[in-house]
């Protein structure tokens, strides 16, 4: 019984992702077709390759590389390579939920600071050096001494 081919723009459509990617993919030695018609250049693949290429993208969006990818299927992995290398990626992820936290706090902040602002309330009454400064006030520097001691060392 011959095993059922799926053709790569099938397993594109079926995957949402572009048959430009796939070929990539095959470029980078990760998947490689199970047959390429000579006549029409058609790349088919088994349905255990589908499965392989179903984990690339799941590890894709985890935020592996296609050379992280490429290591962690090639078949020399063991079990601690693997969890070191989810546990480095979660490490990652966090470092960025971090960096995302402190940035919606100094979003908080700011949005604070121009809530509260006579001068924010009238920007648009302001000329453009006004507005500039009223905009350094407000998103750049908190302690006002440091602003003052900025504004003296721009201005000497």
């Amino acid at each position: 019984m011959e095993e059922t081919l799926m053709k790569i723009g099938e397993i594109a459509a079926f995957f949402n992702v572009s048959v430009k990617a796939i070929r990539l993919y095959e470029k980078k030695g990760i998947i490689v077709p199970a047959k390429i018609d000579p006549d029409t250049g058609y790349r088919y693949y088994t349905a255990d390759q589908v499965q392989t290429l179903n984990a690339l993208i799941e590890l894709k969006s985890l935020g592996f590389s296609l050379l992280e990818i490429k290591a962690l299927m090639s078949g020399g992995v063991n079990s601690s390579d693997l969890l070191t290398a989810l546990a480095a990626k979660r490490s990652a992820w966090q470092e960025a939920i971090s960096s995302a936290r402190n940035k919606i706090d100094a979003i908080d902040r700011i949005t604070k600071r121009v809530t509260v602002s006579n001068e924010a309330a009238k920007m648009q009454e302001l000329s453009d050096e006004q507005r500039a400064w009223l905009l350094v006030k407000m998103v750049c520097v908190e302690d006002l001494h440091v602003q003052s001691l900025l504004s003296e060392a721009l201005w000497l």
